[in-house]
């Protein structure tokens, strides 16, 4: 089977592209029983500090999930498909709830999604730090 890696820091311009396209995506997390918990999300991707960020709820589930692998964080995956084209970021997840991180994820999803996300005070941002990249742009 062929494999398609990439530098989560420095990937190619065709897999950033693709990241930088509007795409619903998935969150793959860990439930405390180990079982994986996936669902859609809007994920965008900062290479040049190897994060992932997702935009959440403070009481979702999601959440609960990364909070609950405690301080070493959540083995997390965010994935998104478009025909032939599929790219997956893996790493370690971490729930942040400082405003200025929140604000940056907003700014973020804006920029990607073409919409500010809905107002939400319980808003919180699960940050992925990235250990691995793959797929084709």
């Amino acid at each position: 089977m062929a494999a398609y890696p990439q530098d989560p820091g420095a990937p190619d311009a065709p897999y950033l592209a693709f990241w930088r396209e509007r795409h619903l995506c998935t969150l793959t997390t860990p439930r405390p029983d180990g079982s994986p918990h996936v669902v859609p999300v809007g994920v965008t991707y900062d290479p040049g500090a190897r994060l992932a960020r997702v935009i959440a709820d403070k009481a979702s589930a999601k959440v609960r999930n990364v909070r609950a692998a405690g301080a070493e964080g959540a083995r997390t995956a965010v994935c998104q498909v478009d025909g032939r084209r599929w790219a997956t970021l893996e790493g370690r997840a971490f729930v942040r709830t400082e405003p200025d991180r929140v604000a940056e994820a907003e700014r973020r999803y804006e920029e990607r999604y073409g919409r500010a996300p809905r107002p939400n005070p319980s808003r919180v941002v699960i940050e992925i730090e990235l250990t691995r990249a793959m797929g084709r742009g």
